[in-house]
């Protein structure tokens, strides 16, 4: 009797899990079958298990904070009011982007476009930025990128324009990486992999490169026939950038640390650094006790401190894992170089929320709206050899041509005012103002610094071609779904409790 009631129970369980999966592979609006050819073929994955965590970056749960000033403003500049706004979840690079991060860019351009060599001198960073006429820093000309002892140090000299081609460089080269690793495409041959015929993603994408399909190429869902992967498989990931300065102003005070856990919304301590406290040595019991939290200028004449107890150890710049990480994991979110932002740069932030209410939320100034260029045949054009072999064309939106379509009016985003439409100030670039809409914002402080220009609120600017020693730069990566991720810090997946298949990296 107990083994009829036994497999009469398994039969129920069959008919309830297969009831469930029969549930998940159907349309709950239409009723129609997912991946079933008579049913229209319609693909949905059914296993997708969310944003992968793409090399060197970490996530950051997004929130609200208050961007801006934390520290007196000795300066009397009045740059960063301070305003509350939230940051969507996003995720940044764990460390600065490294000296031999930026030669395997360098090396990947002139093996592929070595006949155009024009494209590797346009991204080779200026080593003549460090030197001074009252200093003899002419070693680090000659050393400081390509010698292999410095090769784990933050690369400078690099524009915020050379920034951005290496975001979209390492986006095509992982997501390349992905696609081979899944055995969905099969590696290019060097020798083929020249000029125009490299992988771009945005190219793949839209059916204008192809691959020579894998071991385990994407499959069409419904009828099992070969296929390049899409975007609505959820595979390549996206775009490498620069982050915005609310991300990045978000990530190095890493608030999260002084989070109460009862989920009552409630910051214990407010933050002028990185780390608790005014302090910048380390303050808790332990191996690091006493030493130096960042790499800056402690004061004048003092780089690193005295011999047989230097304060922060790096004369320059400091290997991009050093010091003790911020709450999120993040190195050097202060001192040892200035980095690059997204946004371009204005002197004032707003203050009222009457004309930017929407503006609260991913707040950033500069964007400018982009679309694929089509050809009368309305397929994808290509850029010419000359300019970014290999990529699609884009072509820019005006503040009209958005309008008309959404019926709304964005010039107050477009010509990077201060961020309402009675604002009458005009930035008419070396005439009365060094700012126009070329110039960019940086942040963190660097290691000729001194520490009032740690503090995240902190912010400088600099035209987007222009480089020095202590600016570098962070990768950061939009977040896809979910703000609270996937997966906990055990890998369980949240709601299941369901381990994670893989982890890349």
């Amino acid at each position: 009797m107990k083994k009829l009631n036994l497999f009469a129970s398994l039969g129920i369980m069959v008919l309830i899990f297969g009831a469930c999966s029969k549930k998940e592979n159907r349309s709950s609006t239409t009723g129609w079958k997912y991946n079933d050819p008579e049913w229209g073929g319609f693909e949905k994955p059914i296993e997708y298990e969310g944003q992968e965590t793409g090399p060197n970056l970490v996530f950051i749960e997004g929130g609200t904070f208050n961007m801006g000033q934390t520290e007196e403003d000795v300066m009397k500049d009045y740059r960063g009011f301070p305003r509350r706004v939230t940051v969507s979840s996003f995720y940044m690079d764990e460390s600065e982007v490294s000296n031999v991060a930026y030669l395997e860019y360098l090396f990947w351009l002139n093996r592929v476009h070595n006949a155009m060599p024009q494209l590797y001198r346009k991204a080779l960073p200026d080593t003549l930025v460090w030197l001074e006429e009252l200093s003899y820093n002419e070693p680090f000309v000659e050393t400081y990128l390509r010698h292999p002892a410095y090769f784990d140090y933050p690369v400078v000299g690099v524009t915020w324009l050379q920034a951005q081609e290496f975001c979209k460089w390492r986006t095509d080269r992982v997501n390349e990486m992905i696609l081979i690793e899944d055995g969905k495409i099969q590696a290019a041959d060097i020798e083929t992999q020249q000029g125009a015929k490299n992988f771009n993603t945005d190219a793949y994408l839209a059916g204008a490169y192809t691959a020579n399909p894998g071991e385990n190429p994407k499959t069409n869902l419904s009828t099992g026939e070969e296929r390049a992967v899409k975007f609505e498989d959820g595979i390549v990931l996206p775009d490498y950038r620069l982050p915005s300065e609310a991300e990045w102003e978000y990530a190095a005070l890493a608030l999260i640390g002084n989070q109460s856990y009862v989920r009552d919304e409630r910051i214990t301590d407010r933050r002028l650094y990185p780390w608790n406290g005014t302090s910048m040595r380390y303050p808790q019991h332990g191996n690091y006790q006493g030493m130096m939290m960042a790499n800056f200028k402690r004061g004048r004449g003092d780089y690193m401190g005295m011999a047989g107890a230097l304060n922060d150890n790096a004369h320059i710049t400091a290997p991009v894992v050093s010091y003790v990480p911020n709450d999120y994991g993040l190195y050097n979110m202060a001192g040892n170089v200035n980095e690059w932002v997204q946004d371009v740069y204005r002197p004032l932030t707003s203050t009222t929320l009457s004309d930017v209410e929407t503006q609260d939320l991913n707040p950033m100034r500069g964007n400018v709206f982009m679309e694929v260029s089509m050809d009368a045949d309305g397929k994808p054009e290509m850029e010419s050899d000359s300019i970014a072999p290999g990529r699609l064309k884009y072509k820019e939106l005006d503040a009209d041509e958005i309008a008309n379509r959404r019926n709304f009016q964005l010039s107050n985003v477009i010509n990077y005012m201060d961020g309402d439409k009675q604002s009458e100030a005009v930035y008419d670039y070396e005439k009365h103002s060094l700012v126009s809409d070329k110039t960019r914002v940086y942040k963190g402080g660097g290691w000729n610094d001194r520490a009032y220009w740690l503090s995240p609120g902190a912010r400088r600017f600099l035209e987007e071609d222009k480089s020095s020693a202590y600016i570098g730069f962070r990768c950061a990566m939009t977040r896809v779904g979910s703000p609270r991720g996937n997966f906990d810090k055990g890998g369980n997946q949240f709601n299941t409790g369901k381990k994670r298949t893989k982890r890349r990296y």
